[in-house]
């Protein structure tokens, strides 16, 4: 079975000045995070604004994304996100055919079910497919909270649910939780845009799943610290933090900025989002372009 691990960004979805998906930015910013060094790349996560996306659009967008991470020997998470079970199931069978290499679930939360259901939904996507699953677990954004003893009984009752990704506040201690029960034997990603990326790291994660805009960046902490150089990563991950901290305040806004530090790069044609979307401001330009001068100049961008 595929194992996962390393850095494994969430791709943005690129669009053009009308708002179309540009699926030709698409292919581009794949083969760009793969070529850079990441070890998988994340598609329909929620920093990639797959709630704005219409479904003949999600359908091309995963077969755009696994084509071109196969042609350049890069791996794929695709999202589940759907809120009915059997949707879900129908879109992760879809997946899978596509050759996708794992699926994430996002469970429903739209009526906040509880974990008896969530349970329910997450074990009947996993065991109507062959590939790997991921568990996301972000209450913040969802306002559902899943106890620790829900996925470990997920981890022990189906053969292929072996990843879970971990964006609670604060993170390390459900990680631990997570660790204990399941006698290390989880295999977590940390997400938050991978603000606790070191203190969960140091607690038995695998990987991070941040946004894709600075994946170097973050590719830079990760392999510092598996190197053994911790010291190191910690220096690193304090020099990034800053902009994580300017950019970072909702979820809109990251997505907003992520895509443009993509154009300024050259990944991406356009930064445009979908509405609603996040509106900045001179201050915040000015200060986010002081960070973005740092970085770049740090990592030749």
């Amino acid at each position: 079975m595929t194992e996962i691990k390393g850095i494994c960004p969430i791709i943005a979805a690129p669009f053009n000045d009308c708002g179309e998906v540009d699926y030709q930015s698409l292919e581009n910013l794949v083969k760009t995070l793969i070529k850079g060094g990441c070890d998988a790349v994340t598609l329909f996560g929620i920093a990639g604004e797959y709630y704005k996306l219409d479904d003949d659009e999600r359908k091309k967008m995963a077969q755009v994304t696994i084509k071109a991470a196969k042609e350049v020997g890069g791996k794929t998470i695709i999202s589940v996100t759907d809120h009915s079970t059997e949707v879900a199931v129908s879109r992760a069978k879809y997946f899978e055919s596509l050759g996708a290499d794992c699926l994430m679930l996002l469970p429903p939360f739209f009526l906040k079910p509880g974990a008896k259901y969530l349970y329910e939904h997450m074990k009947a996507i996993a065991n109507s497919v062959k590939i790997p699953i991921m568990a996301q677990y972000a209450p913040e954004q969802t306002g559902v909270t899943i106890p620790p003893e829900t996925f470990c009984k997920l981890e022990k009752e189906c053969h292929n649910m072996i990843y879970y990704k971990i964006e609670c506040k604060p993170a390390g201690p459900y990680v631990t939780n997570l660790m204990k029960l399941t006698d290390n034997k989880m295999k977590i990603f940390v997400g938050n845009a991978g603000f606790q990326l070191i203190e969960c790291m140091d607690r038995g994660a695998i990987g991070a799943m941040p946004g894709c805009s600075m994946y170097d960046v973050y590719l830079d902490i990760y392999n510092s610290y598996i190197s053994g150089d911790r010291q190191k990563a910690v220096e690193l991950h304090n020099k990034l933090l800053p902009m994580l901290n300017h950019i970072r305040q909702n979820v809109e806004q990251i997505i907003s900025f992520e895509k443009r530090i993509l154009k300024k790069r050259g990944i991406i044609a356009c930064d445009y989002c979908r509405k609603p979307s996040y509106d900045t401001d001179e201050y915040f330009d000015r200060l986010f372009n002081e960070f973005y001068d740092e970085m770049s100049k740090r990592y030749g961008w």
